[in-house]
């Protein structure tokens, strides 16, 4: 039985082996994969340099008497906004009224007592004409007289003194801005120059601080140097800010301030932009991320971020050729610009790159390309760029 089973798959055996070679055609080719393709969007562009920092006062006082005495009364609500010149604080103005009611009664004493050396010289110039006296006693007459008046003076210097010391006891706030909390309360005793009662930051505008690394330094140096950007010492350079919970970059200022020197210790040099800050949002003390414009205007190539593919170190794109097949293509990127990735290098135009349907391709593999557009996207978060106004030399010939 067993001799007759393997007999029988034998002959099963060479039955199939026939049926192969009888003859008949393989299954066909799959079709070509459909993708869609768009050549690149040329613009002019700009590339921005990021830097992380934090918001300053570009005023920021610390508030103390110039007089001495007893504080009566507070005039604020710690953290409110105030202006420059608004009273703060009053100290007790009794004794700085007394010392000025003295001051003007010693301006009466004297302006009384220059009247009568004055009345006194003139009888003596009229003795002296008839020789009723000696010159050296009308000599004396006029020296006091100028002696009266220097006190008069003196007298009234002493006025505006305590009139001065008086005013200090009204304690104004010496800039425009927001007031931190109290320090001192009412009745507690301060000492001219010494006792702090408050702080005032300015709010409106407002500095971003920040530290550069030397080699951008170097960078904008050359770029001053060749005529392409200008140094931030000099240009107010845009600058654009995104604060800790935004998506976007939503503050903008102008370059105001590069340090004279770099940092030894950590190679970096100090820098600011000024940021208007009308309705007092931005606090000193808060952190951001800033970008700063970092080159001049160039002519770029954009695709977007999903038509890249990152193979370990290097990045390329998918262009079908003439022949309706695929090729890997390297690219060096740059930074992005309306919602798109700036190509340095390895593309041109004219090349129709693949932008949908890239996971499955394969070098040299035909594909059914789908003519697309590749859209700007303004406002998505990363820097604008600007048409091209004059067409590059090839496509000009073209359009002949």
């Amino acid at each position: 039985m067993r001799i007759q089973s393997a007999a029988r798959t034998g002959v099963l055996l060479a039955l199939a082996a026939l049926a192969g070679c009888s003859g008949e055609t393989a299954p066909p080719a799959p079709p070509p994969m459909p993708v869609t393709v768009a050549t690149p969007v040329a613009r002019e562009v700009r590339d921005w340099d990021e830097y992380v920092g934090r918001f300053e006062a570009i005023q920021d006082a610390e508030v103390r008497p110039r007089a001495t005495g007893q504080i009566e009364r507070v005039l604020f609500t710690d953290g409110q906004r105030v202006g420059q010149g608004e009273p703060l604080f009053i100290i007790d103005p009794r004794p700085y009224r007394a010392a000025l009611a003295n001051a003007r009664a010693q301006a009466q004493r004297a302006q009384a007592t220059l009247a009568n050396a004055r009345s006194v010289a003139q009888r003596t110039e009229k003795l002296l004409a008839v020789n009723a006296v000696s010159r050296e006693e009308y000599e004396q007459q006029v020296a006091d007289v100028r002696t009266a008046e220097a006190d008069l003076a003196a007298a009234r210097a002493g006025i505006e003194t305590a009139e001065l010391n008086l005013s200090f006891t009204t304690v104004r706030s010496p800039i425009a801005g927001r007031v931190s909390n109290r320090r001192v309360s009412r009745g507690n005793f301060v000492a001219e120059g010494e006792t702090v009662l408050t702080r005032v930051v300015s709010v409106d505008p407002i500095w971003f601080t920040f530290d550069g690394a030397e080699s951008f330094y170097l960078k904008y140096r050359r770029q001053d140097q060749a005529g392409v950007r200008g140094s931030s010492r000099d240009t107010a350079n845009p600058i654009e800010i995104q604060l800790a919970d935004e998506s976007g970059f939503n503050w903008r200022g102008r370059m105001d301030f590069v340090d004279n020197a770099i940092d030894p210790n950590s190679g970096t040099i100090r820098a600011h932009a000024v940021i208007q800050n009308p309705d007092g949002f931005l606090t000193p003390g808060m952190f951001g991320r800033a970008r700063l414009v970092g080159s001049g205007s160039y002519r770029a190539l954009l695709i977007p971020d999903a038509a890249i593919v990152t193979d370990q170190t290097r990045k390329f794109v998918w262009v079908v050729g003439a022949d309706n097949k695929v090729a890997q293509r390297p690219i060096e990127t740059g930074p992005p610009a309306d919602g798109l990735r700036v190509v340095r290098e390895g593309l041109t135009p004219r090349d129709r790159v693949v932008i949908e349907g890239i996971t499955a391709l394969q070098p040299g593999a035909p594909v059914q390309p789908k003519p697309g557009r590749i859209q700007l996207k303004p406002g998505s978060g990363s820097p604008a760029s600007n048409p091209i106004a004059v067409p590059p030399a090839a496509e000009a010939e073209a359009a002949n």
